[in-house]
């Protein structure tokens, strides 16, 4: 099988060739090139560059579209500050307070150099590659970025106190992030990764979540021309992996918090898991740990399909030795052939 027919016979709930694994890779390419984080998202042609690289060098089964996470906001006027070690992260929120919101409009991704630049490095890596792998595009849910563009707390204030203004700010992120998804699929993306922590039972109550992330990921991913994953970014999913389903995403990413074989059995033949090896642990282990945190993931969601093998939180952290990298790929290799056996 190729890559393509690996993947989507394992969507489609039956046993490929092998079992399909993500390296999530995305700062490790300034690695590969001998850049700072920095310079490398700089230039989109270095981060073509490095996933090419990377999948040679892991021999995994996707390209990663993803940047970072507060492009995304940089684009409503926040800001972005970059350190040596680890993911840009946001600086002061754009929204100062929350009468502004009425006067927020979405971005025009055309207006925006960074926004250019991820399209670009899609488009470039899609021709570069031959087309020989999935690549991956990403979002930030609109129930989920607000955090970054007020601060958790004043989201939090704004969700609970100020309802009007919740839903304001909710259907101009979601005009953005609808455009942002399908600007990426017609870039090139084979598919969209929606990223929406706020969802995960990990940080809100169920009952409001069915009242708010629920109902805007139903919204949202309908209007997305191509597949959905959503990832709760480490959060745990099981308590609401029914409406996960319901939401009309194809794949779940799963916390490492949680049991994979209770996961397995929730989500067997109705959405395939993404997941679930810890990558804060994952920068301590050794070769052998690593063999043996894929084996027992492998052989726990594996069988009969529906599981692709990547860490649990979407991105891999800078200090993951590549060590530990090429221990997960040659583990996979090794245990991961169908039929599964132990």
């Amino acid at each position: 099988m190729n890559v393509f027919e690996r993947v989507f016979t394992t969507l489609g709930h039956k046993e490929p060739d092998r079992v399909p694994f993500f390296l999530l890779l995305s700062l490790h390419g300034a690695k590969e090139l001998g850049l700072s984080i920095r310079d490398y998202f700089s230039n989109p042609d270095n981060v073509v560059e490095g996933q090419l690289r990377l999948r040679r060098k892991y021999r995994h089964d996707c390209y990663n579209g993803f940047w970072y996470a507060p492009l995304e906001v940089e684009a409503f006027g926040g800001e972005v500050i970059f350190v040596e070690d680890g993911p840009p992260n946001s600086g002061n929120p754009p929204i100062r307070d929350f009468a502004a919101i009425d006067l927020l409009r979405p971005p025009v991704i055309a207006d925006h150099i960074k926004l250019q630049d991820v399209l670009q490095s899609i488009s470039r890596l899609k021709e570069a590659s031959g087309n020989d792998a999935p690549i991956i595009g990403v979002v930030m849910s609109p129930f989920s970025l607000p955090v970054m563009q007020l601060g958790f707390e004043r989201y939090l204030d704004l969700m609970f106190d100020h309802p009007a203004l919740f839903e304001k700010l909710i259907a101009v992120n979601q005009e953005f992030c609808i455009n942002w998804a399908n600007a990426q699929l017609a870039a090139g993306a084979t598919a969209i990764c929606y990223f929406d922590p706020v969802s995960s039972p990990t940080i809100i109550p169920k009952k409001r979540f069915l009242e708010t992330g629920f109902r805007i990921a139903r919204q949202t991913l309908a209007q997305f021309k191509g597949a959905a994953a959503i990832h709760l970014a480490s959060g745990k999913t099981l308590a609401i992996i029914d409406e996960i389903v319901q939401s009309g995403a194809k794949v779940v990413g799963v916390s490492c918090k949680e049991d994979l074989g209770s996961l397995k059995r929730a989500c067997a033949g109705r959405i395939t898991i993404l997941g679930n090896l810890n990558g804060i642990e994952m920068a301590r282990w050794s070769a052998k740990e690593a063999e043996t945190k894929v084996r027992d993931a492998i052989f726990t969601a594996a069988p009969g399909g529906g599981f692709i093998l990547a860490d649990n939180h979407g991105e891999i952290p800078w200090q993951v030795p590549d060590e530990v990298l090429l221990a997960i790929s040659e583990a996979v290799h090794r245990f991961g052939t169908y039929p599964i056996t132990r």
